[in-house]
């Protein structure tokens, strides 16, 4: 591959760019493979002992500001070099990876993890912005191929890692991640030049009235809307996945079997089960297959694609609610991540196939907007259900049976999508804005009664409670403003 690649002719900034991916992907996914069991896990378990839904609600908001940070750091980079940027954020991980491993009370490891999730929000921008900028029309598919592959080796081999390494302490797991992106500094600030960019980039005032042009939108937010429920499936894998792994799942037939085989090559090696190791099934199952399913529906529409791989991933959450082995619950990872990888490369071709011609580099700057709805809602979300289903409840089957129920939903509404959405007109553009009033006037009643319910009625308000009302009222509000202002988007 490489030796092909080198034919196409990349130069050392393409090479450079996807060892700085690795290493950053590396840190992100193997600190995340087993934080919500770090988090969760007893005192006495060298863990924090924190409530699964405070833990929920910490990754919604730090996944989603993992999301939001890209929107400002592309315009940042653009003005500022992207050398200087990429320094600023390898900057914020390694100081943040490092002080969450080092804090101890809720607040602190809040912050750390936002400081690491802005570092990752302005790392994503540049690194993407250097692939482009370092391949040609004639090859940047095979680039991108690459970069692709660079994210899931980070997610395959980081999480081994990590399951030495917790073995002696969950601090180290922090340090490994921290260490992996200060050692990126020194590439930054040696090796890494500058592409040539074209003018002289976005203003802040030009990405504020990008993202209204975007949000403006009612037919592509309703599209980003109901793909979002697919990533509050994803979303679990991060947290309700991994406690129902670490509290129900029987994991010795599967530790009895590896260790079995490796003592048969006369290896010593000690393999246990745990949280980590979802993440490597993902990974490797999206780096063995994406290949052949890409090949499978090259050729296919995206949107009867993207449903199809929806119902995978529904399929994948409906095996782990009958999970009563290990091995039904390693097959519903391995369904859900076909899934993934069929539905979400199609994604962003539909995106760039919708988006009007002279919008295009908009609409696609903005089409990750389904993770932030998927992570807001999924995460804390799901550890809320967790609480009340499985861990007081006893009924992990319901549970896992809702959210592939929300799964088929997503499927559906898609297909209804395709069928009254897909072609621009203005009839679909009112029927659209019809929906997403009806949609943005939920959430706001949703957001007032639940911040009234807090404030007035509760006897002590929950602050957790209380910005979620916030963000609900944002978005609600917001979106009914955008919707109806007198500047909406004629695409």
């Amino acid at each position: 591959m490489i030796k092909s690649a080198e034919k196409k002719g990349f130069p050392a900034l393409f090479w450079l760019a996807n060892v700085m991916e690795l290493f950053e992907r590396g840190a992100y996914y193997g600190m995340n493979s087993v934080l919500a069991v770090y988090l969760t896990a007893s005192v006495r378990e060298g863990g924090l002992g924190f409530a699964e839904e405070s833990v929920g609600f910490l990754q919604a908001i730090v996944y989603a500001l993992t999301y939001i940070v890209p929107i400002l750091g592309g315009a940042l980079a653009e003005k500022m070099g992207y050398r200087r940027m990429l320094i600023v954020a390898f900057s914020f991980l390694t100081a943040g990876y490092f002080a969450a491993g080092y804090s101890s009370s809720y607040a602190l490891v809040f912050l750390s993890l936002l400081v690491m999730a802005t570092g990752s929000g302005l790392f994503k921008p540049i690194i993407s912005g250097t692939i482009a900028r370092s391949t040609t029309e004639e090859n940047s598919g095979l680039g991108f191929g690459i970069y692709y592959w660079m994210i899931n080796l980070g997610a395959f081999f980081a999480p081994l890692i990590v399951s030495v390494l917790k073995g002696f302490s969950w601090k180290y797991v922090f340090m490994a991640s921290s260490l992996w992106c200060f050692l990126m500094l020194i590439p930054s600030l040696f090796l890494y030049k500058d592409p040539v960019l074209p003018g002289k980039g976005r203003s802040l005032k030009e990405t504020a009235s990008n993202a209204l042009i975007v949000l403006r939108d009612s037919r592509f937010m309703l599209m980003v809307f109901i793909y979002s429920f697919f990533w509050i499936l994803y979303f679990q894998n991060f947290g309700t996945v991994l406690w129902f792994l670490r509290d129900l799942v029987d994991k010795e037939p599967v530790n009895r079997l590896v260790n079995g085989f490796l003592q048969s090559l006369g290896l010593g090696w000690k393999f246990n089960f745990g949280a980590e190791h979802v993440t490597v099934i993902n990974a490797a199952t999206i780096i063995l297959l994406q290949v052949l399913v890409s090949r499978i529906v090259k050729n296919m529409r995206p949107l009867p694609v993207m449903s199809s791989g929806i119902i995978f991933g529904a399929l994948g959450f409906s095996l782990l609610a009958i999970a009563k082995t290990p091995w039904i619950f390693i097959a519903g990872i391995v369904v859900f991540s076909v899934g993934e990888m069929t539905a979400h490369p199609k994604y962003y071709s539909y995106i760039g196939r919708v988006a009007p011609d002279d919008k295009k580099a908009i609409y696609m700057g903005y089409a990750f907007l389904y993770g932030v709805i998927g992570s807001l809602f999924g995460s804390s979300l799901g550890a809320i259900l967790y609480v009340k289903m499985v861990k007081n409840g006893g009924k992990p089957a319901l549970f896992f049976g809702l959210f592939a129920f929300l799964g088929f939903i997503c499927c559906l509404l898609l297909t209804l999508f395709d069928r009254f959405f897909s072609q621009d007109s203005s009839e679909t553009r009112k029927r659209a804005k019809s929906i997403m009033t009806v949609l943005y006037s939920l959430l706001t009643l949703a957001g007032g009664a639940l911040m009234v319910d807090n404030l007035f009625l509760s006897p002590v308000p929950n602050y957790k409670v209380l910005f979620q009302a916030i963000i609900l009222l944002l978005v609600g509000a917001g979106g009914l403003y955008l919707t109806f202002s007198r500047k909406n988007v004629q695409t």
